[in-house]
């Protein structure tokens, strides 16, 4: 049974994958070109500006080492997102179908198609939308290339402690629900996360590394975009696992049984 539900996550995340991606091609693709363009641009002033300063000094023009390109643009917007978007969803859609086998029955009265939308909002504004207020997604030329390490270690720290702090309410719902209600109960554990993880946002060091005359509708263009892209991600992934959630455990099967309330 959990063997079946896990290849069901794991191939619902390769459906959104392949929407997710085509939106990301389609409406961010263009985005990331006009970053280029600019990072470009500002590359050849940063030139002409080093050799305006050795013409004026008498000496010759400095030479400028292009960098090897190793993988080229092309790949890069074509099989290397697609690659990255489905390693994403399709790891994600296996830890979704064990979350589901482990929250069925515990969300209430949800039937399998509900808690499969409610786990996959949670995992939405855990996974992607906390961690997105405090270190949004940037285009290319927005960040430095000597602090991508700690950039990329803030990122992911922060969206562990928000997927732990997610499953800590869930918890907490849970403990409290017998006393307080249901409602009630996740009131409190809803306003419990936002006080953790407001915390935790003020406690990490803050990183603003947009260059000077970036073009602010692009940079906003950019990330919502980029917004749009896990959102229907998540979304078809909570869906169309919970068309398949529902067969399964309509049949009554016994190894979900356990997991109800």
């Amino acid at each position: 049974m959990t063997g079946k539900l896990l290849i069901a996550g794991m191939l619902a995340g390769l459906v959104a994958a392949l929407l997710s991606f085509s939106f990301l091609k389609g409406v961010g693709g263009p985005y990331v070109e006009r970053a280029i363009a600019f990072e470009s641009a500002m590359d050849e002033a940063k030139a002409k500006a080093r050799a305006d300063e050795a013409a004026a000094k008498g000496q010759p023009a400095p030479v400028e080492q292009a960098e090897p390109e190793l993988v080229s643009r092309p790949v890069q917007s074509g099989i290397g997102l697609f690659t990255g978007v489905g390693v994403f969803s399709v790891a994600f859609g296996g830890f979704f179908a064990l979350a589901f086998a482990l929250a069925y029955g515990r969300l209430g009265a949800l039937d399998a198609r509900a808690t499969s939308a409610v786990l996959a909002a949670l995992g939405f504004v855990s996974v992607y939308v906390t961690p997105m207020l405090k270190y949004p997604p940037n285009p290319p030329a927005v960040g430095l290339s000597e602090t991508i390490d700690l950039r990329t270690s803030l990122y992911f720290a922060l969206m562990l402690i928000s997927l732990a702090a997610m499953i800590a309410a869930g918890l907490l719902r849970q403990a409290l629900s017998g006393r307080l209600g249901g409602w009630n109960a996740t009131l409190v554990a809803g306003f419990a996360y936002i006080a953790v993880m407001t915390g935790v946002c003020l406690a990490l060091p803050g990183v603003n590394e947009v260059p000077e005359g970036f073009p602010a509708d692009l940079l906003w263009a950019f990330r919502l975009s980029s917004l749009g892209g896990q959102a229907i991600l998540w979304a078809t992934l909570g869906l169309a696992f919970g068309v398949y959630a529902e067969r399964v455990v309509g049949r009554e099967q016994p190894a979900l049984r356990p997991f109800r309330a």
